[in-house]
């Protein structure tokens, strides 16, 4: 029998890793893009390296993404390629929605181009964040968009854009309305990762104090790795659909900073402090996911706890800034 064959933008990233690993494993052929960079970037995907066909390019240049879609006729794209710190979308939104409304433009219109509607299916990578000052608790699939950042307000057009190509070309393109998922691969710079890693090197004594903007905000926290298994389960589902993926469950900042420093015996008022540069322009205050849908369609449903989670990530970057420090 023929191995299947996905091609994942933004392989190198937390939910790129997780996603060819778990294909791989599937007995995939797996094409990844990455931008070529003065320095390497793919210490996520070392340790399957030799397993994956990777190609240089990047999601904002159409002529490469249609001649690799045409060459390797995968029958499953997974878009998670953006321009997805939130904060960040506010000191660049013109770089950051070109780059994530183009790269959703050019694999879209080179599946239509090359007559493959009927041969390759799409998964576009959206976010919680798109529900933004949210107008009802829990969020569901028919909950509006209220974006209130730039990252926010590109990934609402990038999830109409889908479903666009989807109603007038007939294209299985399905989108993921991802609540929060983290996991010891996500970046440094994100809230999650920065509380982890800051914990671990307190209480090894090599930091002092931890910086933070608001710890009210509350989200809805999940386990990357088990997100991407849902990912490929929309695309193996019989029509293209929508789903709203979380636990169903939020915690503020706050909670989550709490439990890290809890877990190596500190306590977070010893160390943690205000800065306001680290406030976003406006604030989404609240996320909460109802992702009932994607229970009875695709029968998944999470099972990694919050705690569960922070006790994975607190010791994986205990190890790693123990291993830095040697």
């Amino acid at each position: 029998m023929k191995k299947r064959t996905a091609l994942i933008t933004g392989i190198t990233g937390q939910d790129g890793s997780y996603l060819a690993e778990f294909l791989l494993e599937k007995d995939y052929n797996v094409h990844g893009i990455i931008r070529r960079s003065s320095s390497f970037n793919t210490g996520r995907v070392d340790h399957i390296f030799n397993n994956l066909n990777l190609h240089y390019g990047d999601i904002n240049d159409s002529l490469v993404i249609d001649k690799l879609i045409r060459k390797i006729k995968p029958n499953e794209v997974y878009n998670l390629a953006a321009q997805s710190h939130v904060k960040i979308s506010f000191d660049i939104p013109s770089y950051t929605i070109h780059t994530n409304n183009s790269g959703v433009l050019n694999i879209l219109e080179s599946i239509k181009n090359n007559n493959l509607e009927n041969y390759t299916r799409f998964y576009q990578a959206g976010s919680s964040e798109m529900f933004g000052d949210v107008l009802e608790v829990p969020q569901n699939e028919n909950t509006p968009f209220n974006p209130v950042s730039p990252y926010a307000c590109s990934k609402v057009f990038c999830h109409y854009l889908t479903k666009n190509y989807r109603n007038s070309y007939k294209i299985f393109a399905s989108n993921g309305i991802l609540f929060n998922h983290e996991s010891p691969r996500r970046g440094e710079t994100f809230v999650t990762r920065k509380i982890t890693r800051a914990a671990a090197r307190i209480k090894l004594g090599l930091q002092d104090e931890l910086k933070l903007g608001n710890l009210n905000s509350k989200r809805d926290w999940g386990y990357a790795k088990e997100y991407v298994e849902v990912m490929w389960l929309m695309l193996q589902y019989k029509e293209p659909e929508d789903f709203v993926i979380g636990t169903g469950k939020t915690y503020s900042v706050r909670d989550f900073v709490k439990a890290s420093f809890k877990h190596f015996n500190l306590n977070y008022e010893n160390y943690v402090t205000i800065d306001s540069k680290y406030f976003r322009p406006s604030e989404v205050k609240i996320l909460l996911s109802d992702s009932n849908k994607a229970k009875m369609l695709l029968n998944w449903e999470p099972k990694i706890s919050l705690t569960e989670l922070i006790d994975i990530m607190c010791e994986s970057d205990y190890n790693l800034v123990l291993k830095e420090n040697l």
